[in-house]
């Protein structure tokens, strides 16, 4: 088992934050889909997607000559529940953020 500190580690970088939060729907994600939706080249999101696995946040799976992640369905429940709300605090830091632009285009109008 992973130690907590290297969890945390594993998410505290922006780029596998924001990979997280995409695969907190509980599907497969190609690393392309990834890539494209975080603005990360091959190398940078493999490499992201390699600390998550040595965290034992994410499964990979090869498909063709793409690998697909999700999250580790068997993540110790204190483990998910930790995930669970660093995500959800992700979420709302964006609608925050989302919301205060929103707000910014409106007083400019």
């Amino acid at each position: 088992m992973v130690g907590l500190s290297t969890f945390l580690s594993a998410l505290s970088e922006p780029t596998r934050l924001g990979a997280m939060r995409l695969l907190a729907d509980g599907r497969e994600h190609c690393v392309c889909e990834l890539m494209e939706l975080l603005s990360a080249t091959q190398s940078r999101m493999s490499r992201h997607m390699a600390a998550l696995k040595a965290a034992g946040i994410v499964t990979d799976r090869r498909d063709a000559q793409w690998v697909r992640y999700r999250r580790n369905p068997d993540l110790a429940p204190e483990l998910d529940a930790i995930l669970n709300a660093v995500v959800a605090a992700g979420d709302a830091r964006e609608a925050a953020i989302q919301s205060s632009i929103g707000g910014q285009r409106k007083d400019a109008a």
